[in-house]
């Protein structure tokens, strides 16, 4: 008998979900919980398992392809009864766990030796990406996981012996192909809306140099005192404690403009987004109430958020909210940028990277440790006045780091 499943309500007020991956083809016997596909919404990246055990027999639409809430998404041929199963309630349904899809014969820590040729592998959306970088079919891999999953481990061992045999090739030959990319998925929407706010915003820049060499000698002795028992700290915790300082100054900075109505929201709490790069492309993780944390915990959240962000596992909720933005390429971070709003809000603040070379300080050239900050602002709301005044405020307390533990939170 056929089953249909139909395209999720994936929250939120959403109406429809654009189609990013097919893991499966028509064809193809699947067990329940295993992956079908990936759908996007202007939030998050969400993962649509298989409700029954059956045979794909019809995949409704390609990826790029917008698909409506209620509308067919996949149709299976399954056994009698198994539709009733589906369609129980989700309280009677067994939890679900992170080893899917068990096979008696595979046994954790031992290849999956029981693969039969064409049978699809089990991986984690991360090893799948991955896999498809290096043009390599899953189904190859020896699995070492339980229940038969491929790690990333068993991949990146399949990769790296294959490549003296790529080593050995002959000399490079022409190439004169050109490949045609879709732009669909978290590409897409990047795109869109680095376009939208390029359109919409007028941005204004400003570059304001650092001497952060007290900073620097501080942050290194932090982690050699504690490096064992608390969170490694970078630049960001500390820059985030001083934009929260310089907030509380300069409130239109931490705020939203919504140009359609013609409003402008000040909060007093600071939700600083992390631009974070990851195989599928720049995504915003969001850490909450950066007012209330210490160096340590800002930093335990910053790596959290950006491991989740890495492996596609952050939650629409961590991924959206935020006030105000750090973008950082980090040792790339080069000498200046000039960062793109993430609209609604009116500000991000850019941060290169550190060099060390001669400056005049007290009449002597000595070496210190420097850093430009490129930030940008939405000039209908923030004047070119109150930037460098923002932007100054931050520099004070990056240069004096005493400051941050003198000021109380807010």
């Amino acid at each position: 008998m056929k089953y249909v499943l139909k395209t999720p309500d994936l929250g939120e007020g959403t109406t429809q979900a654009e189609i990013v991956e097919w893991r499966v083809a028509v064809g193809d016997f699947v067990r329940e919980d295993e992956p079908l596909a990936d759908l996007m919404t202007d939030k998050a990246t969400v993962e649509v398992s298989s409700p029954v055990h059956g045979t794909i027999v019809a995949l409704r639409g390609a990826p790029g392809d917008a698909m409506a809430v209620g509308s067919e998404l996949v149709v299976f041929e399954i056994a009698d009864g198994a539709a009733a199963k589906a369609d129980a309630p989700a309280e009677s349904a067994p939890a679900q766990t992170p080893e899917r899809n068990p096979r008696p014969a595979a046994s954790a820590g031992a290849p999956d030796a029981t693969r039969a040729p064409g049978e699809k592998a089990f991986a984690s959306p991360s090893v799948r990406r991955r896999a498809a970088q290096c043009d390599v079919p899953l189904g190859a891999v020896p699995a070492t996981g339980p229940n038969g999953r491929v790690l990333r481990e068993d991949l990146e061992a399949f990769v790296a012996a294959r490549r003296p045999a790529a080593a050995a090739a002959t000399a490079p030959l022409r190439d004169d192909s050109v490949e045609e990319i879709k732009m669909i998925g978290l590409r897409r929407k990047i795109a869109e809306r680095m376009q939208d706010a390029v359109r919409r915003i007028p941005h204004i820049a400003y570059v304001e140099e650092l001497d952060v060499t007290a900073l620097e000698d501080l942050r290194q002795h932090l982690n050699a005192k504690h490096g064992a028992t608390r969170a490694k700290l970078s630049l960001l915790p500390f820059l985030m404690r001083a934009m929260v300082g310089a907030c509380a100054k300069f409130p239109e900075i931490n705020a939203h403009f919504d140009d359609a109505a013609g409003v402008v929201r000040r909060y007093r709490a600071v939700h600083i987004g992390i631009a974070t790069q990851t195989p599928a492309g720049l995504v915003v993780p969001v850490v909450r109430h950066a007012e209330a944390l210490d160096l340590w915990q800002s930093a335990q959240e910053i790596a959290r958020l950006a491991q989740a962000a890495r492996d596609g596992k952050a939650s629409r909720e961590e991924l959206t909210g935020s006030t105000i933005t750090i973008s950082s390429l980090g040792a790339l971070g080069g000498i200046v940028s000039t960062p793109i709003i993430n609209s609604p809000e009116v500000a991000i603040v850019g941060v290169n990277r550190i060099v060390e070379r001669p400056v005049a300080l007290r009449g002597q050239i000595v070496l210190r440790k420097m850093m430009n900050l490129s930030s940008s602002f939405d000039h209908r709301i923030v004047d070119g006045w109150d930037a460098a005044s923002f932007i100054h405020e931050v520099k004070a307390r990056l240069e004096q780091p005493a400051l941050l533990f003198l000021e109380a939170p807010r």
